[in-house]
């Protein structure tokens, strides 16, 4: 692969630390590092930084003046994108989900929504349900009609051209960890709009890795996330010339620990909040990395992982934190 071939707006710190995570592991009897994207540096950082890289890169290169995106209300995607638009001086039209059904103040204000205001991006909500292609394609619609050129991301900059974000994240982590003479086992990572999975199984089958990738699901059930997850690898694995190494046996997702329902938070995702705070001083997000953990916990002490190292992949999202303060709070107390 060559991904030089692509456009690219750079802007993310990397690489990304790739670091031993000792009280943690010794809590969860493994052998813990950690994958710190949430350390990519745009706006506080997160895995969608990397795909920004990307898609900002086609973005100018087109000559778009404004991009158009989605997610739901605490997002960390949308946040990021604002950011990498201001950054280059395009403006932003965003569409916000109220998915969880949430009308808490913290939750429709704070968090990531702050920031976004902060940012300066033209921010409208719909319920949640809403066919958030539509929308899209509705807000497009508008700038152009008012003379602007857009360039619409979909949710979690997850199409072929974001997915090579991960692709090269896959390359990276391989180069660390033979730098570091570091066999790694398992990499176990969150798994939603399905772009950084598909990129790192894409990036992994071009390279000839054979380290198994484990995705804790945070919204869709297995067959629906695994079938996403797999088109996007086969689609991304083409783009970058390996069309054909794409196993479907490589695509693995638990969605087990999805609780009730994207973006909410049970005990068991607080729970996992807390034990990587106060181990290893390491934020989480309630929506992603904290669901993931909370998997990553239970398998680990039903001994899914016993003599095996594992990295797990951190994709940032500790401005959320502060949307679920009315959540948190009583249960940390």
């Amino acid at each position: 692969m060559h991904l030089a071939r692509f456009p690219r707006a750079r802007f993310a710190h990397l690489p990304t630390p790739l670091e031993p995570l000792p009280r943690l592991g010794a809590a969860l009897g493994i052998d813990l590092w950690v994958k710190r994207d949430d350390c990519t540096g745009l706006a506080g950082g997160g895995n969608k930084t990397r795909k920004l890289e990307f898609l900002l890169g086609e973005a100018l290169a087109l000559g778009a003046d404004t991009l158009v995106t989605q997610g739901a209300v605490q997002s960390n995607h949308v946040r990021q994108t604002i950011a990498a638009g201001a950054r280059h001086g395009l403006a932003t039209e965003v569409i916000l989900e109220e998915r969880t059904g949430s009308k808490a103040s913290d939750y429709m204000g704070n968090g990531n929504v702050l920031l976004d205001r902060l940012m300066g991006a033209s921010i409208r909500f719909v319920p949640a349900g809403t066919d958030m292609n539509e929308e899209l394609e509705a807000s497009a619609e508008i700038v152009r009609r008012r003379g602007g050129k857009p360039y619409v991301i979909p949710g979690g900059g997850s199409n072929t051209v974001g997915a090579l974000g991960y692709v090269d994240c896959a390359r990276e982590l391989m180069v660390q960890a033979d730098a570091q003479d570091l066999r790694i086992d398992r990499l176990v990572t969150a798994t939603g709009s399905a772009g950084t999975h598909a990129g790192l199984i894409a990036g992994f089958a071009a390279l000839s890795v054979d380290v198994p990738i484990l995705g804790f699901g945070v919204r869709a059930p297995k067959a629906r996330q695994e079938e996403n997850v797999f088109n996007l690898a086969l689609a991304t694995a083409q783009t970058i010339g390996a069309a054909g190494r794409v196993r479907r046996e490589a695509v693995v997702a638990d969605c087990d620990y999805v609780g009730e329902g994207y973006g909410l938070v049970d005990q068991g995702v607080i729970d996992a909040l807390a034990l990587a705070a106060r181990t290893e001083g390491l934020l989480l997000d309630p929506v992603y990395s904290g669901k993931a953990l909370k998997g990553l916990i239970d398998q680990a002490r039903k001994g899914a992982f016993e003599g095996q190292r594992v990295v797990f992949l951190h994709t940032g999202g500790a401005q959320g934190l502060f949307g679920y303060q009315s959540v948190l709070e009583p249960a940390l107390a």
